[in-house]
C-alpha cells in the first residue's frame, strides 16, 4: 500500500467550515489534500495532478451535481477512489452514486473515526488496483514481446487468449476467442489441440519434441511445444497455456552446422559451447532485452559483444557499462548524462552511455548492483525509451537494445525485496546461459593454446605446450574462476617457464594445493605413470606428510628414500 505522506486527496464541498474542518483532519494524518468549492475548480485541480482520493458533495452550489463529476473523475482516472458526500441521503441516490463508479458513499454530518477508515479503505483499494494494474502490464509486455506463440485455454477448454505470433503462425483470429479449442479446425489442432485438452483433464504439464507442421500458407515449419496447467492458489486448475516454438531455423542451422572452435571471438568446441553459438545466431537479430548469467570469469561481456556484431546492429556502437564499479550518482550520470550545474562538479554537459548506444547496444554488465534509485529510471527507459538527463526534465528519446549481466540470482533478490519485480520481468525476457569451465572441460586444451598463443606474443616467449603432469592438474581443478582463471594461470606459468613447455613447478603454488588436497582428486596421476618423488613433492609444495599419501607410501618409507639422495626443501606439518 502506498505510504500515506504519498497519497493525494482532492476534497469538493461547497460549504468552506466543512473544507476547512474535514482537509485539517486528513492532513492531520499525513495525507497531501487539495479543496475545491465546486466542479470547475474541481476540474482544474484533477488536469493539474493525479489524485488518490477524492470525496465529493452530492448537492455543489449553483445547482452542479456531484453525480457528474464523479463520472468525469472516473472517466479521466479510474483508479482515483471516490467517496460521495450527502446531507439527505436517499436509497436512489446511493445507488446510482455507486453505479457510476463510487468507492462509498457517507452522510454528514461525518465523524472523524469515519472520515479517517473509510479514507485508509479507499486507499487500501487504490492500492491493490494499481498493483493490479502494474501485474496486467507486466504480463502483456511479456505477452508482447516473446517471439514464441502463446495460447491460453480456459478451464472448459476454451480459446481465451493468443498473442500475435500464434495468430500469425497458425491463423487464430480475434472472433475464435470462446470457441471450443477441439472443434476449431485449423492445422495446428491436429499437433497441439488434444495435447492441451490432456493437460486440462490430468493436471500434469505435457512437453513434446519436435514435430513438423504446415502453416495455412504452405509453409512447412518445425515446432515444439510445452503446455502447463494455470493453477490458483487453492490448487484448482483454471486453464492451460501453451508455448509454441519455431524451430526451424536453428534445425537447419544443427542440420548445416560443422563443429566450430572459434564464434565472434568466444573459443570452445564442446556440446555447450556449440549450443551457446546457436543460440547467440538465433538471438543476434530479436530486439529483445537479453540477460545474460552465468559465474564469474564465463565471458559474459564476450557474449554480448557477439549478440551486437553477429546481429543487424553491428554498424552501430556496443557500449558497456559496469554498474558495480560506480556509486548510484555517478552510475546515473554515467547512464543518463548531466547537464552542466546538475551537481557539484558538473561543470559542463555530459552524453551518457544510452545516448551513446543510440542505434546500437548497451551493455549493463552487473546488474545486480544497481540501486533501487537507479533501477527505477532503467526501467522506464525500458518501457518508453526515453529519459531525462540528470538536471533536466527534457525527455530524450532512444533506440537502444539492452543486454544485461549478472552472476547473481536476481529471482532470490526479487522476493528478498533487493531487486524490482517489475524491472525483472523487463530484462529476463529471454535468459541466456554461459556454461561454466567445470561443465566444458573438454575445450581446456583449446583454451589453453589459445592462451599460450597470446601470451608468447605479449611476453616475446616461445612456449610450445603443457606437459602431461601440468594438463592433469588442470582436468582435476574444479576452476572456481572459469576461463578468466585460466588465463591467469596460463600468463603466470609463461612468465616462470624456463623449458619451452608449462611444467607443474611452474603454476602456482595456490592451483597445485587446491588440486593434491581435494579428497576427489588424492592421486592425480595413476599409479602406472610412476611420478617421482620430486613431482610429489613439487604437487604437495614439500609437505611430507602429503607427499606419503599423494603416492601411496608411509612417512617411515618416504624418509627412508629420502636419505638415498638429495631432495627439495621439506616442510613439516
Amino acid at each position: 500500500m502506498r505510504e500515506p505522506t504519498r497519497s493525494r486527496i482532492l476534497l469538493v464541498d461547497d460549504e468552506e467550515g466543512i473544507r476547512e474542518i474535514l482537509s485539517r483532519l486528513l492532513r492531520k494524518e499525513g495525507y497531501q489534500v487539495d479543496v475545491a468549492s465546486g466542479k470547475v475548480d474541481a476540474i482544474a485541480c484533477l488536469q493539474a495532478a493525479p489524485y488518490d482520493l477524492a470525496f465529493i458533495d452530492i448537492m455543489l452550489l449553483a445547482g452542479e451535481n456531484g453525480i457528474d463529476l464523479l463520472s468525469y473523475v472516473k472517466a479521466k482516472s479510474p483508479a482515483t477512489q471516490v467517496v460521495m458526500i450527502t446531507g439527505r441521503p436517499e436509497v436512489k441516490t446511493a445507488a446510482e452514486a455507486i453505479r457510476h463508479g463510487a468507492f462509498d458513499y457517507i452522510t454528514k454530518p461525518i465523524q472523524r473515526d469515519l472520515l479517517l477508515s473509510i479514507s485508509r479503505l479507499a486507499l487500501t483499494a487504490k492500492s491493490f488496483h494499481d498493483d493490479q494494474a502494474l501485474y496486467r502490464a507486466n504480463l502483456d509486455a511479456i505477452f508482447r514481446s516473446v517471439s514464441d506463440s502463446i495460447i491460453m485455454i480456459d478451464k472448459d477448454g476454451r480459446l481465451a487468449q493468443f498473442n500475435q505470433p500464434a495468430g500469425n503462425i497458425f491463423g487464430y483470429t480475434d472472433d475464435m476467442i470462446g470457441s471450443d479449442v477441439a472443434t476449431i479446425d485449423l492445422p495446428c489442432g491436429r499437433l497441439c489441440h488434444p495435447v492441451i485438452l490432456e493437460t486440462l483433464h490430468t493436471h500434469i504439464p505435457k512437453e513434446t519434441g519436435r514435430l513438423e507442421y504446415q502453416t495455412p500458407n504452405g509453409n512447412n515449419l518445425m515446432i515444439s511445444f510445452r503446455v502447463t496447467p494455470v493453477t490458483e492458489t487453492n490448487g484448482n486448475v483454471n486453464g492451460a497455456v501453451a508455448v509454441i516454438r519455431d524451430e526451424t531455423r536453428l534445425v537447419e542451422m544443427e542440420q548445416s552446422l560443422q563443429q566450430r572452435q572459434h564464434f565472434a571471438g568466444i573459443i570452445g568446441t564442446s556440446a555447450p559451447m556449440q549450443r551457446l553459438y546457436l543460440l547467440i545466431e538465433a538471438l543476434a537479430d530479436v530486439p529483445t532485452t537479453v540477460l545474460i548469467c552465468g559465474e564469474s570469469g564465463t565471458g559474459k561481456e564476450l557474449v554480448a559483444s557477439a549478440l551486437h556484431s553477429v546481429g543487424t546492429r553491428a554498424s552501430g556502437p556496443f557500449v558497456k557499462v559496469n554498474c558495480s564499479a560506480l556509486s548510484e550518482s555517478l552510475l546515473e550520470s554515467e547512464l543518463f548524462g548531466h547537464v552542466r550545474g546538475a551537481f557539484t562538479g558538473a561543470i559542463a554537459n555530459k552524453i551518457g552511455r544510452f545516448q551513446k548506444a543510440d542505434g546500437g547496444t548497451l551493455f549493463l554488465d552487473e546488474i545486480g548492483d544497481i540501486s533501487p534509485a537507479v533501477q527505477m529510471r532503467l526501467l522506464r527507459v525500458l518501457q518508453e525509451c526515453e529519459f531525462e538527463q540528470v538536471g533536466d526534465t527534457t525527455p530524450i528519446k532512444v533506440d537502444v537494445r539492452i543486454i544485461a549481466a549478472t552472476n547473481k540470482n536476481l529471482a532470490e533478490m526479487v522476493e528478498q525485496g533487493i531487486f524490482r519485480r517489475d524491472l525483472y520481468y523487463r530484462i529476463n525476457v529471454v535468459r541466456l546461459a554461459i556454461p561454466t569451465l567445470r561443465e566444458r572441460l573438454d575445450d581446456l586444451a583449446l583454451l589453453t593454446t589459445h592462451f599460450i598463443t597470446r601470451f608468447n606474443k605479449k611476453l616475446v616467449r616461445d612456449i610450445q605446450g603443457v606437459s602431461e603432469d601440468a594438463m592433469n592438474i588442470f582436468t582435476n581443478h574444479t576452476w572456481p574462476g572459469n576461463v578468466r582463471e585460466l588465463e591467469h594461470i596460463i600468463e603466470h606459468a609463461s612468465i616462470l617457464s624456463t623449458s619451452g613447455v608449462i611444467c607443474v613447478q611452474d603454476l602456482p603454488q595456490e592451483l597445485i594445493e587446491s588440486v593434491s588436497l581435494s579428497s576427489e582428486n588424492t592421486f592425480l596421476l595413476p599409479l602406472e605413470k610412476k611420478m617421482t618423488f620430486e613431482q610429489a613433492l613439487v604437487l604437495t609444495g614439500g609437505n611430507k606428510s602429503r607427499t606419503a599419501k599423494l603416492l601411496g607410501i608411509s612417512r617411515r618409507t618416504l624418509y627412508r628414500h629420502l636419505e638415498k639422495g638429495c631432495e627439495p626443501e621439506m616442510k613439516d606439518n
